[in-house]
């Protein structure tokens, strides 16, 4: 069927910016994007309205929202159903379809405006050099296979408990990562110390225990361009930028070498910093700072956990200098003060952050195939090409 034939569709609300922050609730494009269902207990943002718009823009159980316009045509349309009972509007960029009958079930809604076949036909309706949008009319000419209710119910509670696995590996996840911090927060800073370890908690100059590496790519005999991101760590300078951006001579690049550190002066304040794990080389822009510890009295995996805690990053502004932009330089790193205790409680401090750590990707790994799990029975599932017994 149709769109046209399930809906009657209207733009949003266009409200002053002094209208916002208190008065009716109001759903936004960010709540449409991010969630296939909306309660008004998750919606943040608020509007003052007449009685008239109240009446004009009111989003009931049941409705369905379409995200009207976007930068990327990954997100134009992308739809949530309201599953509320409180009165709340809607914003001017989102569309809403009130439906003209039954034909769907409500929580069938959750998923099948976001199949494959759906998502196909709202993208290439979808117009603008810069930002894709999408209007009524093209809504009103999309096609949705629709089953019966009692086979949408179905479909919906299997997707249901694979929502339901996910979420619940997510929180799992988020539990993990808090403990995380906290053994990291009691651990390296001496606050708790593992059995057999006592003496007295010190802190030492960071300056004793690393040097600064500079060795240069000369003769270009190393080809392997490296970046570090915030995000990912080390990884090959073609895969963030779909091609090397590096200089055909690199001969003033530096040589980095596993188990050394690099960083961006300028954006370690965000996370770009890391430990060459997964490469046996590569060379990175001179800009970077490439240093190692002497391992006699420092592990790298050691300071790798204190260079990733948050007594680091709040710490950083206390050592950073420069006029345009802060940047925080071998020097400045090299004055900080760190908990140091021997190798051996180093190396039993490490194998318990590295259990930690272990054990939240082993769960990231699980969402990630729970989630392509789901993916595959939603294209089998709503567009018919596997139909369910019920």
């Amino acid at each position: 069927m149709e769109f046209g034939e399930l809906f009657d569709f209207k733009n949003g609300i266009n409200a002053s910016k002094e209208s916002y922050g208190q008065g009716v609730k109001f759903i936004n494009v960010m709540e449409v994007i991010y969630n296939n269902s909306i309660t008004a207990n998750s919606i943040p943002g608020s509007v003052v309205i007449t009685d008239k718009q109240l009446n004009d823009y009111s989003v009931s159980r049941g409705d369905v929202l379409f995200n009207r316009t976007s930068e990327t045509t990954e997100e134009i349309g992308l739809t949530s159903v309201y599953l509320d009972d409180e009165p709340v509007v809607f914003g001017g960029f989102v569309i809403r379809g009130v439906p003209k009958n039954d034909l769907i079930q409500n929580d069938f809604k959750r998923y099948c405006f976001r199949s494959i076949l759906v998502r196909q036909q709202i993208i290439k309706g979808g117009q603008g050099a810069v930002r894709s949008n999408i209007g009524q009319g093209d809504l009103e000419k999309v096609r949705i296979p629709l089953p019966s209710i009692p086979e949408q119910t179905s479909i919906a509670n299997l997707l249901n408990t694979w929502e339901k696995a996910i979420t619940t590996t997510t929180a799992l996840i988020a539990q993990k990562e808090q403990r995380k911090k906290w053994l990291m927060q009691q651990l390296l800073r001496g606050k708790k110390r593992l059995k057999g370890f006592d003496g007295k908690v010190e802190s030492h100059v960071l300056q004793q225990y690393i040097t600064e590496v500079s060795d240069r790519n000369k003769n270009n005999a190393v080809s392997n361009v490296l970046s570090v991101t915030n995000t990912r760590g080390f990884i090959n300078q073609a895969d963030q930028f779909d091609r090397s951006v590096a200089s055909e001579d690199s001969s003033n690049y530096k040589i980095v070498r596993k188990g050394q550190f690099a960083y961006n002066p300028s954006r370690v304040n965000v996370g770009s910093l890391d430990l060459l794990r997964t490469f046996d080389s590569g060379i990175l822009s001179p800009m970077y700072v490439v240093f190692e510890t002497d391992r006699s009295k420092l592990l790298p995996e050691f300071l790798y956990y204190h260079l990733k805690s948050y007594w680091f990053t709040r710490n950083i502004p206390m050592f950073v200098q420069g006029s345009v932009r802060d940047s925080l330089s071998f020097d400045g790193l090299s004055g900080m003060k760190f908990f140091i205790p021997s190798i051996q409680e180093q190396v039993a401090i490490v194998k318990i952050l590295h259990v930690a750590d272990e054990e939240i990707q082993i769960l990231k790994q699980h969402m990630e195939q729970l989630k392509v799990q789901k993916k595959g029975l939603m294209q089998v599932l709503l567009t018919g090409r596997k139909r369910l017994k019920f």
